[in-house]
């Protein structure tokens, strides 16, 4: 570890929590603040999307279609504060049915996920979302 002075790893995580906490206040407009303008975003086993808008977009779509609260997290970030990386549990219910998936009733899943992320400039610059859509489809369809 590098004692420098300038906690850029410290820096990095608190920033990763922040994000959470907006998404677990339902927050999304405190989520939108810790991205940068150009923000990638690559869905789970998906594309990848770019920009605040289509952020913006994304996470309308899951408010009408998911209730989620994020157990657990533990961050850990580089030394220099560039990237960071988190694991957590997902508690959820499924409100409404999403494109291509299982009908939704209401059903209620845990499964574990995790993300990357880039950090540029005190913003969020990339976020590479990770869950096992399997175990979580096995669990909506049961």
């Amino acid at each position: 570890m590098k004692i420098d002075g300038t906690r850029r790893h410290d820096r990095a995580t608190e920033l990763v929590l922040q994000y959470y906490a907006a998404f677990n206040r339902g927050d999304w407009d405190g989520m939108l603040a810790v991205l940068s303008d150009d923000i990638a975003h690559d869905l789970n086993q998906g594309g990848r999307e770019t920009g605040r808008e289509a952020f913006a977009a994304f996470l309308q779509r899951m408010q009408r279609h998911y209730r989620e609260q994020l157990r657990d997290i533990v961050v850990m970030a580089t030394a220099d504060g560039s990237r960071a990386a988190a694991e957590y549990s997902v508690e959820g219910e499924y409100l409404l049915t999403d494109g291509g998936l299982p009908e939704a009733r209401g059903q209620r899943y845990r499964l574990p996920g995790g993300a990357f992320f880039e950090i540029r400039g005190e913003r969020i610059a990339r976020v590479s979302n990770y869950y096992n859509l399997e175990d979580w489809t096995g669990q909506v369809s049961g």
